[in-house]
């Protein structure tokens, strides 16, 4: 389960750079704790993103296909188990660890009957949590995740099946992630920032063409690829790309 963490200096060529890190997001208001987690986490392999408001959480969690989420209850904006509740009842599925101060029974239960995997009271030793996480992650292999669409293009996230009119595409294991986070955030601009942060795990720009490369790989299959079809990936100039059915 252990992944190695990932160092752009491995890399030779965009095509190396295929490294399937599971993506989490740990959601704790206390910014030194939320540090201490993510980097425990980090050191394991994981992509870790971090947010401090339930509110914002609650969109990213829409948007991003996390393979797990560290959610605390006390937050910003909406609390834990206020997001943990809408998660469910939008059929997000992603697995869920609560951390609470408050760790009375009644309330541990109150927490997993609200849709929650674990639970892990404060104070708490980063090895339980990493062990735990560790845990969660297996669990979401499990998880069936929502067939995407865009038009009339369908994305299983479960078998990693991508079909147009019928026509199934054959799909790299980055280009696959890429197109999942492309269609999740259908819509929405997405920038080169946004796609290396949530595809590739950098929290900088390499100075590379690598999401230029892989948007052209990915428009070859979906878009040019398919005679007769509608373009779906579009650029959108000095801002990015963004999947959508119309045309700009």
């Amino acid at each position: 389960m252990n992944k190695q963490p990932f160092s752009l200096e491995s890399c030779t060529s965009a095509d190396e750079c295929v490294i399937d890190l599971m993506r989490l997001l740990v959601v704790e208001d206390d910014i030194k704790t939320s540090s201490f987690i993510a980097k425990a986490l980090r050191a394991e392999g994981f992509a870790v993103d971090e947010l401090r408001n339930g509110d914002e959480a609650l969109v990213e969690i829409e948007m991003t296909p996390y393979d797990g989420i560290v959610l605390d209850i006390m937050l910003l904006g909406r609390d834990g188990l206020s997001v943990l509740k809408q998660m469910r009842a939008r059929g997000i599925q992603t697995p869920v660890l609560l951390l609470s101060a408050r760790g009375a029974l009644n309330e541990r239960i109150e927490g997993l009957n609200a849709g929650a995997e674990d639970y892990l009271a404060k104070p708490f030793a980063l090895e339980e949590l990493v062990a735990r996480v560790h845990a969660l992650a297996r669990r979401g292999g499990d998880v069936k995740s929502p067939v995407l669409h865009v038009g009339d293009l369908s994305l299983d996230t479960i078998s990693r099946v991508a079909e147009r009119g019928g026509h199934k595409i054959d799909l790299t294991t980055r280009e696959f992630r890429l197109l999942e986070y492309l269609m999740r955030s259908a819509g929405r601009v997405c920038s080169r920032m946004m796609i290396l942060e949530k595809v590739w795990d950098y929290a900088f720009d390499p100075g590379s063409n690598l999401v230029d490369v892989y948007i052209r790989k990915l428009r070859e299959k979906i878009d040019v690829g398919i005679e007769g079809k509608e373009k779906l990936l579009h650029s959108v100039r000095g801002e990015g790309y963004v999947m959508r059915k119309e045309c700009p």
